[in-house]
């Protein structure tokens, strides 16, 4: 959520006007999340001294009010002050109104000092990574877990015992190049976040072992290996990866997992180059979350011509993708180190003049959420 977002539903959450569903989730989150918890109890506060205020300039003025009739009526007389005297009857009268006045100037000056800080921040660069962070929740994880040993052991049914699954800090995304020797390709900044294991997960939800052989960071392209013998290899790749650049408006689509299933999206090549004309890149026209990175684009005649790796915070529908002809570059340099001089980009084209139903099912199994910690 954007800050915009998250002040609009601690406000819903303040006023109860969540369902019962959207409140349980919210405060799931606020569990999980010191930050967005201190935002809740600052809003609650924000809200608070606004009503505080409310209540107690209506009541002055309705007194003064009250006070004015009955002057007005003889029922009561008002000697004029004078001197020095004036200003201590008017401190004493707006003391309070002008300390809550003060706190809320501060709270505001507050909450908008850090909101052009964090505007200040996003503009610098004005591309934002397509890496999802992810909180998995380990505690639940393992006692469900201990509830599942709980019932094979009372029911003396042996227990199968499953692979485990890796507690993942990010999501995003990647692609084969060489089914016969299992290499897969994604964002060099998505192998950043990695510090312990990388696996990769399938569209059925099987995961495997993968490690990094190839990262460059300029060009921010990685290449991974499937280590795991788990994994059935695939048959040849149903796309071919274009030689040459894409040509402007030429339409396109993309799979990637900006959430836990595989998704598609399309748009078309609106520039021929990337971010402030970098030309590594290219610009498409259309939409991207966080966890694309590293997905696959492919135009109507089943080639790959790019591999999404940001998009452009100032500005709607723009992303970035890296231009296809540098994964033949990548592929060459991992070609230099030794055990991996096998590796090749072979394919056996079969997009071209199916429905884009058709591509999608014979394109989504070559198509992997990469995870890591």
């Amino acid at each position: 959520m954007d800050d915009i977002l998250l002040i609009d539903a601690a406000e819903r959450y303040v006023k109860g006007e969540m369902t019962p569903q959207e409140r349980t989730y919210f405060e799931e989150i606020r569990k999980n999340n010191p930050e967005l918890d201190q935002l809740v109890v600052e809003h609650i506060f924000f809200l608070n001294e606004l009503d505080s205020f409310s209540h107690t300039r209506n009541f002055k003025h309705a007194l003064q009010e009250t006070e004015a009739k009955l002057i007005g009526e003889g029922f009561i007389s008002k000697a004029p002050l004078t001197g020095k005297a004036k200003i201590i009857y008017l401190w004493n009268r707006s003391k309070r109104t002008i300390a809550v006045a003060a706190s809320i100037a501060g709270i505001v000056s507050i909450f908008i000092a850090s909101m052009i800080s964090a505007f200040n921040n996003s503009k610098a660069p004005n591309t934002k990574l397509l890496v999802a962070e992810l909180n998995e929740q380990r505690a639940k994880t393992r006692q469900i877990e201990k509830k599942v040993n709980q019932l094979a052991a009372a029911s003396n049914t042996p227990l199968v015992v499953e692979k485990p699954r890796v507690d993942a800090k990010f999501r995003a995304t990647g692609f084969l190049i060489d089914a016969a020797n299992n290499f897969i390709v994604t964002n060099a900044h998505v192998i950043k976040e990695a510090r312990h294991q990388l696996i990769v997960e399938n569209i059925k939800g099987d995961q495997f072992k993968a490690e990094a052989v190839y990262v460059n960071v300029e060009n921010d392209l990685a290449i991974l290996k499937i280590t795991d013998n788990d994994f059935k290899k695939l048959a040849p790749l149903p796309y071919s990866i274009r030689k040459t650049n894409a040509e402007l408006g030429e339409q396109i689509f993309m799979l990637g997992y900006p959430k836990q299933e595989i998704v598609y999206g399309e748009g078309y090549v609106s520039a021929k180059n990337g971010y402030q004309l970098d030309t590594i890149y290219c610009q498409l026209s259309t939409s991207a979350n966080e966890g694309n990175s590293g997905s696959p684009v492919i135009n109507k005649s089943g080639e790959l011509v790019g591999i999404i790796t940001s998009m452009e915070t100032n500005a709607e529908g723009v992303v970035f993708a890296i231009k296809s002809p540098n994964i033949y570059k990548a592929v060459d340099e991992v070609k230099k180190i030794k055990d991996y001089e096998n590796i090749k980009i072979l394919s056996t084209p079969s997009l071209k003049g199916a429905d884009r139903v058709s591509q999608i099912k014979k394109v989504q199994d070559y198509v992997f959420m990469i995870k890591g910690n």
